[in-house]
């Protein structure tokens, strides 16, 4: 790990504040953490020496879009139209794939246009997936619109309100917000795109 962070599901994994991230009851109720002081090994999950300046980390917003569909899938109800949809519509994706919400780019995007899979959903659904493509158009691409914060905020309200549990990457959404870059689409995805498909392609062979 570049920032020296202990790997695995930790206490403390957050690089930028002592995020618990085992206090889920406070998760979407506090929004400001402890600051990280140093990245010092021997303390709060930090096991060796930072490779790199922490502030000069950037966030990339494929991993970011990819998280958030990740934490909406789990919080589907498994035996609802949604998630029968989507087994449908990925039938090569394996069970355990879909039920931990692992998509990649080119998936999600089909998923966005496909008015389909919106039809399919409960209205608490509907509503998480509504802010999710809402947050993809106005915030994680190439253009911020002006009001992205209330983006934001609709979107960790309607996730709490489906049940889903935060993550990282909704914690730096909801705690970090101001660590994004301005224009999020600066930030290349050629690379993390074309290995999540090469991944799925050997996945299929």
């Amino acid at each position: 790990m570049v920032l020296g962070l202990q790997s695995g599901y930790t206490k403390y994994f957050c690089f930028l504040c002592l995020w618990d991230s085992r206090a889920d009851k406070q998760h979407y109720v506090q929004r400001n953490w402890p600051a990280r002081s140093d990245l010092e090994p021997g303390a709060h999950n930090v096991v060796t020496h930072a490779l790199v300046n922490p502030h000069k980390i950037l966030l990339p917003p494929l991993h970011i879009k990819l998280g958030l569909m990740k934490n909406f899938v789990k919080a589907l109800n498994k035996d609802g139209r949604a998630f029968l949809f989507l087994t449908k519509k990925f039938p090569r994706v394996s069970d355990a794939k879909l039920k931990a919400g692992i998509f990649d780019g080119p998936q999600i995007r089909e998923l966005m246009k496909d008015p389909k899979f919106d039809e399919s959903m409960e209205d608490n659904e509907r509503n998480a997936w509504l802010a999710f493509k809402s947050i993809v158009t106005n915030f994680l691409g190439n253009r911020r619109s002006p009001e992205y914060g209330r983006v934001v905020e609709e979107l960790l309200q309607s996730f709490q309100a489906l049940g889903a549990r935060m993550s990282i990457k909704m914690h730096f959404l909801s705690s970090h917000l101001d660590y994004f870059p301005e224009n999020c689409g600066d930030v290349s995805e050629e690379q993390g795109e074309r290995f999540h498909q090469d991944i799925r392609v050997m996945e299929e062979r």
